[in-house]
C-alpha cells in the first residue's frame, strides 16, 4: 500500500452523524459508537450490570386474586 491509498482513506465520510456521548455530552466517535470513548462504554455497561436500568414493576394484588 503506497502513501496516496493511505491518505486517500481518511477522506472517507462517516457512516454515521456524530451525536453527543450519552455519559459526558462529549462527540461520539465510530469505534466506541454512540459513547466518545471505551471509558464512557464501559460506565455505560457498569450500569446496565448492577440493574441501573431496570424498569421498576409495580405489583397489582387485586389482578392476582382473579386468577385463583
Amino acid at each position: 500500500m503506497n502513501s496516496d491509498e493511505t491518505k486517500g482513506a481518511s477522506n472517507v465520510a462517516p457512516l454515521r452523524k456524530t451525536v453527543p456521548c450519552p455519559e459526558c455530552k462529549r462527540p461520539s466517535h465510530r469505534e466506541h459508537y454512540p459513547f466518545c470513548s471505551d471509558r464512557c462504554r464501559n460506565v455505560d455497561l457498569n450500569r446496565w450490570l448492577k440493574g441501573s436500568y431496570a424498569i421498576p414493576v409495580a405489583d397489582d394484588e387485586s389482578k392476582a386474586n382473579d386468577d385463583e
